[in-house]
């Protein structure tokens, strides 16, 4: 199925294609649900749950996947994802020391005299 193709699907369709999916390989395998609860540390409600497209948590289906030794099917969403350039650059600047500026010299005041109105006489 290609991912526009599952775009298009609701939620409750992607569980019971899932559910589907989980079947097939238990069957493949040749175990009865029992057996794949057993072996999973589940109830076999559960699995019977799962397998018609009612959903469950991710803790279950960590031990389906498990149980049924298909972890591969959880590689993509475990590969480290590629860093962004925007991330990269964000890095890259504060790894760079920063520029500190240099004030200019305070110019001293210039002295003054005592004030006078200028028409006094010296």
């Amino acid at each position: 199925m290609t991912h526009n193709n599952l775009l298009t699907l609701t939620e409750t369709q992607l569980e019971e294609r899932i559910g589907l999916r989980l079947k097939q390989h238990r069957l493949r395998r040749n175990l009865n649900q029992t057996e794949l609860a057993e072996s999973a540390g589940l109830a076999r409600r559960t699995i019977t749950s799962v397998e018609n497209g009612n959903g469950c948590t991710v803790n279950t289906l960590i031990r389906l996947v498990r149980a049924l030794h298909i972890e591969h099917t959880l590689d993509e969403l475990l590969k480290p994802l590629p860093v962004s350039p925007n991330a990269i650059r964000k890095a890259q600047m504060l790894a760079e020391p920063k520029m500190k500026y240099v004030s200019k010299p305070r110019k001293k005041p210039p002295e003054t005299s005592e004030w006078v109105w200028g028409d006094e006489k010296p």
